[in-house]
């Protein structure tokens, strides 16, 4: 999904099938949760460049999540690496129709440039299945969005945006299982966070319910300026049964 005041949801979406001829042991890092390919090596930045306070809990450190189709991890966006595949996903019609940002790359660019150049209140990210990028995913903490104009927010509650590439990866529950896994994610490395929270539109009845069935709740529904969302909270306790 993409930011609350800019664009409609998140949902499992879409992807194009993109042909990535990707060397074996750059897989075998991804499957492993290793750095992005193009990231820099940790030595190569100084301990006092970092920030004091990461908001989300250093999302590129999560370690990945073993799930019933395979083993998931979360790999920030490289901008120079990743653009091409994120723009075909995003002029799918079926993720063009909730996300709004079909077009040349420069509009997919521009939306991930305004999240990897801001304060880390928002982590674009791909969903790495089995070494094999097939979705995307924006972490991003709720309690600062624009989002939490419309809700009751409590500090640290962290959201979600989603896209599920292939057409044939959507409509058998996959977008459920890496719901869950994502969840289990943010709760196990934010333990600040309480619950995780999602705002995709009523008319997206996949995404809720997706939602619905990774443990999320729907709490209400809310008039944002470009959609009615559906409030959906995962909390804290207690998880949902696998």
């Amino acid at each position: 999904m993409p930011p609350t005041e800019a664009r409609p949801d998140t949902a499992p979406s879409s992807e194009d099938t993109l042909d990535l001829h990707l060397p074996a042991d750059f897989l075998a890092l991804l499957a492993a949760g290793g750095p992005h390919p193009t990231a820099p090596p940790a030595g190569d930045v100084p301990a006092d460049a970092l920030p004091e306070e990461d908001l989300l809990d250093r999302v590129a450190d999560w370690r990945p999540a073993d799930t019933p189709a395979g083993r998931f991890a979360l790999v920030p966006v490289r901008l120079d690496h990743d653009l091409p595949l994120v723009t075909r996903w995003m002029n799918d019609p079926a993720v063009a129709a909730f996300w709004e940002l079909q077009g040349p790359e420069r509009v997919t660019a521009d939306h991930l440039r305004a999240q990897l150049d801001g304060d880390g209140r928002s982590v674009p990210c791909l969903g790495v299945l089995d070494g094999t990028p097939m979705s995307y995913f924006e972490i991003y903490r709720a309690d600062l969005d624009p989002l939490a104009r419309h809700y009751p927010a409590r500090p640290h509650d962290t959201g979600l945006h989603l896209l599920i590439g292939a057409a044939a990866d959507r409509g058998r529950g996959l977008g459920t299982l890496l719901l869950r896994a994502v969840a289990d994610l943010v709760l196990d490395h934010r333990p600040r966070c309480t619950r995780v929270v999602a705002e995709p539109d009523v008319r997206n009845t996949p995404s809720v319910t997706a939602f619905r069935r990774a443990g999320f709740r729907r709490a209400a529904e809310l008039d944002l300026p470009d959609k009615r969302a559906a409030l959906m909270v995962r909390d804290r306790d207690p998880r949902p049964a696998p």
